[in-house]
Parts: C-alpha cells; sequence; structure tokens
C-alpha cells in the first residue's frame, strides 16, 4: 500500500506544481499566495512520497487530501484535481491492501 500511495503523492506533486500558474492566471492570485499555498501543498506530497515508509506519513497523506480538496474553493478549477486525487489516493490505499496481503500471502506459502 506504501508504494502506491507514494505514486499518487509523486504524480500529485506534478500537477499541483502545473496548478501554481492556473491559481494565478484564472483566479487572479497573487504569485506570493499561490506559490506559498500550492507550492507548499506540492513540497509537503513530494515529501510524504519519500516518507510513506513510515505510519504517520499515510495520515498526513490524508490530510494533504483534505488541504487539496480545501484549496479548491479559492479555485474552482483545482477542487476537480482535488477530487481526482481524492479518488485516486482511496484507490492506492484500496488496491495497494490487497496487493500487501497477496504478497503475505505468497510470501507464507514459499
Amino acid at each position: 500500500m506504501r508504494r502506491t500511495c507514494a505514486v499518487v503523492l509523486v504524480i500529485e506533486f506534478v500537477v499541483i506544481g502545473l496548478a501554481v500558474p492556473v491559481a494565478i492566471q484564472l483566479a487572479g492570485v497573487s504569485p506570493a499566495v499561490a506559490g506559498g499555498v500550492w507550492g507548499g501543498l506540492a513540497v509537503a506530497a513530494l515529501v510524504l512520497s519519500a516518507l510513506q515508509r513510515f505510519g504517520w506519513a499515510y495520515y498526513a497523506g490524508w490530510g494533504l487530501q483534505a488541504a487539496l480538496l480545501v484549496s479548491g474553493f479559492v479555485v474552482p478549477g483545482l477542487a476537480i484535481l482535488a477530487v481526482v486525487f481524492l479518488a485516486l489516493w482511496v484507490s492506492a490505499v484500496l488496491l495497494g491492501g490487497r496487493l500487501d496481503a497477496r504478497s503475505a500471502v505468497e510470501q507464507r506459502a514459499e
């Protein structure tokens, strides 16, 4: 599960980083605010992807999804991205959990 969640966070890092100019141009958000908010979320996604081996980072990933969803109220276009990444995060958790369980069964069989 940790690997699938880390992959989602890396992709999220790229997309949030690319959303900074969109927030500036389309929503009229000041560059400092856009860089601080969405740049900070992007960096947090990258850092959390590297820290997924720790249990707390998994829960921090949920917090990141919530923060991105809340920031979507400022720039409505980003709310759509937040919903997409929330769905990807839930899928990564569910499918990753299944993969971990399957791997554990295969290791016991060996």
